[in-house]
């Protein structure tokens, strides 16, 4: 590791610098940027005409995953988040390094993904094609935006966090219950229409684990744990409330989705489902508010992430379980961080397309779920007071929706099975050689009669 002596090397944190609300800005800004904008389209193309029942069993598997964050989150609330929480489990080892990368790795991948969604929604307002560059610019655009909001500090991220959660969310229930009245819907016609005919248990299962993943921004709340008010009870309770609205929010708008375009022209659009069902319901107007609306939730979505991200990594940082090298920047780690974030999601964004983004996103995601869940069952469920029950339920739940999805990917897209399984083995096997280098090196030091 290079000697940074020079910079701050502990990051810096905040304490009570985030409010309840301004928790649940971020939460549910990185949950709809990525959910209901980015994957409506791929999920209908899983599951079929039964795509708005798929983001509610999603809902049921991500409540039992919650149970384990909030537990965790009361009793050891940090900025570390998630790393903290496995350390607490596993110790300081191999297993907590990679489990905290894959979620690291999983959270700048929807980075990604959202902001290539918010070029791909920026250019419906024109006559550009869709595999223009315009839109790869347009996301790194975000993403460098993105960067230097963060780098000016908590209170600018925190009021622009709130501002436009308030807008999106009320933005995409107006749109919801918009698009349900022009299409004359009813939950009646809405059931007596719907058929199981086009979906197949395993599509169904499938389009779960990318919904899963517009629910996993709740995550993003736990890596804040030391900087917002009263961590040990609001930590728990904006991740309640995040997962809450968005089940509402992402319900409705599938339901309006639903009711104004066809299975068929949703698959067609699926990287712009909301903007294209926007056109039948509410005309060039209602195309312009969505569009303007996309750019709002996927911007807010993006600062959101990479705020929390940067923070698990400058963590992991500081407890010595990732290496770490400033190549002559100044400033703490905590930029360093911001830095790398960026630099990783920019190279993701330019080279994977949407769906492979997604699809990468919700395998390191799950496998990263079931290590939390499994380590509270083994170690920490009567510390912390956690029903071991539900805890199993998480794990089944978890282990059933990812062994299917990759069963799915096998048969259509083997290069996401591929690149996921480099992706881990390069995170286990490098973590394992650098904490061996650490100890030695750390052994040597301990032996120099210098010293």
């Amino acid at each position: 590791m290079e000697n940074h002596s020079q910079h701050n090397k502990k990051s810096q944190y905040k304490k009570n610098s985030l409010t309840l609300v301004g928790a649940v800005s971020m939460g549910t800004g990185v949950m709809i940027g990525a959910g209901i904008l980015a994957l409506t389209g791929q999920i209908a193309e899983l599951a079929g005409s039964l795509f708005p029942l798929a983001f509610l069993a999603a809902a049921v598997v991500t409540a039992f995953s919650a149970y384990s964050y909030v537990k965790l989150s009361n009793a050891y609330p940090s900025a570390g988040g998630i790393a903290m929480f496995l350390q607490k489990a596993y110790g300081k080892g191999v297993m907590t390094a990679a489990g905290a990368l894959l979620m690291y790795f999983s959270m700048v991948i929807n980075q990604s993904l959202v902001a290539k969604t918010f070029g791909t929604y920026s250019i419906q307002l024109f006559d550009i094609d869709p595999g223009s560059w315009i839109v790869l610019a347009l996301a790194v655009g975000l993403l460098v935006f993105a960067f230097l909001l963060n780098v000016s500090g908590n209170r600018a991220i925190g009021f622009f966090s709130l501002v436009m959660a308030f807008i999106k969310i009320g933005g995409i229930v107006v749109f919801a219950l918009g698009g349900l009245w022009i299409a004359n819907f009813s939950f009646e016609s809405s059931a007596s229409s719907a058929s199981a005919a086009d979906t197949s248990i395993t599509g169904f299962i499938a389009a779960m684990a990318l919904a899963i993943l517009a629910y996993k921004g709740f995550t993003t709340i736990t890596n804040s744990g030391s900087e917002i008010i009263d961590p040990h009870r609001n930590v728990g309770r904006a991740i309640i409330i995040s997962i809450v609205i968005c089940v509402v929010i992402y319900f409705l708008v599938a339901l309006a989705v639903a009711g104004n375009l066809s299975l068929q022209e949703i698959i067609t659009a699926k990287d712009f489902a909301l903007a294209e069902a926007a056109r039948p319901a509410l005309g060039d107007y209602g195309l312009w508010f969505t569009v303007v609306l996309a750019i709002v939730a996927t911007a807010s979505g993006v600062i959101a992430s990479i705020f929390a991200v940067s923070r698990m990594l400058a963590m992991l940082t500081d407890m010595k379980l990732v290496p770490h090298r400033h190549f002559g920047m100044p400033g703490t780690i905590q930029n360093h961080t911001l830095v790398y974030t960026i630099v990783v999601a920019i190279f993701l964004t330019l080279f994977f397309d949407l769906s492979r983004i997604a699809s990468l996103g919700a395998i390191f995601y799950l496998l990263m779920d079931i290590a939390v869940h499994w380590g509270v069952y083994r170690h920490l469920r009567k510390k912390i007071n956690a029903n071991a029950v539900i805890l199993i339920v998480a794990i089944v739940f978890d282990a059933v929706v990812l062994s299917v999805f990759l069963m799915v990917k096998a048969s259509t897209d083997m290069m996401v099975i591929y690149a996921a399984l480099v992706g881990v083995l390069f995170v286990f096997v490098g973590e394992r050689f650098f904490l061996r280098q650490s100890i030695s090196h750390e052994e040597m030091a301990n032996h120099d009669p210098e010293k």
